[in-house]
């Protein structure tokens, strides 16, 4: 798979995308990541990529020419067949990021992501350029590198051989629909907390029932939208009921 990414402070990835498993992706030619900067295809002699916005208004907008130039020359040549890439652009404007999008984009083969910054992108490069845009939460960034490495981190996570474990990816919270069931490690006591006996019993069936009662716990006292689209069982009703009647 290959992300490329465009933005105006790529120093800002060396960091997170050479180390733990986006660097051992890379490493390991699961991915190929590189980051590119809209500032070198302005075409006048200050490189300037933003400009006062119509209208009037505090801050400054960025160009679309530059975005427009990098961003196609991140294309296939023409006549060449080749999938064309998926374009998202990150913007505070736009549907909230999940792990579900996170899935659909892993299956493409080739991503750019659009990281706007100051008061934004002109809005040609969103209507004539991009294929969806993506928000990471509700809350303003100073600009959209941080979410592009969210999206990046997300979408590395589910290429087969990223993880190590086959299944780590399914096992995470929101992949199955709920929240993740806790998690305990050596030593079996700690203090006076101890480890649920029922990690320690060897039962399997066991364990597997505790970790999915657990996750629909947590579901239910953290996260309790996510259960209205859970395709939950009669087993599983009877024991909400319980914790409610609790």
């Amino acid at each position: 798979m290959r992300i490329d990414i465009v933005s105006l402070f790529p120093e800002m990835f060396d960091g997170p995308f050479g180390c733990s498993i986006i660097g051992r992706a890379r490493n390991a030619k699961l991915i190929e990541v590189s980051v590119v900067n809209p500032r070198d295809f302005a075409t006048d002699k200050h490189h300037i990529v933003d400009d006062y916005p119509f209208g009037g208004g505090s801050g400054m907008v960025m160009k679309p020419e530059p975005i427009f130039a990098c961003v196609e020359s991140l294309l296939p040549p023409a006549g060449e067949e080749a999938i064309k890439p998926r374009v998202v652009l990150m913007s505070p404007v736009a549907p909230r990021f999940c792990q579900a999008t996170a899935e659909r984009l892993s299956r493409y083969s080739h991503l750019i992501l659009l990281c706007g910054h100051y008061e934004g992108i002109d809005e040609r490069v969103r209507d004539h350029l991009c294929d969806e845009a993506i928000s990471v939460g509700d809350y303003v960034l100073t600009g959209g590198e941080l979410p592009a490495m969210i999206v990046t981190d997300t979408i590395v996570r589910l290429i087969p051989g990223a993880l190590g474990a086959s299944d780590a990816a399914e096992l995470d919270s929101y992949s199955s629909g709920m929240l993740e069931y806790p998690q305990y490690t050596r030593p079996r006591q700690y203090r006076e907390w101890e480890v649920p006996p029922v990690l320690l019993s060897g039962n399997h069936a066991d364990i597997a029932k505790w970790r999915h009662q657990e996750s629909l716990r947590r579901t239910w006292q953290l996260r309790p939208d996510l259960l209205e689209t859970y395709p939950l069982t009669d087993a599983d009703r009877r024991f909400l009921l319980t914790l409610k009647s609790q």
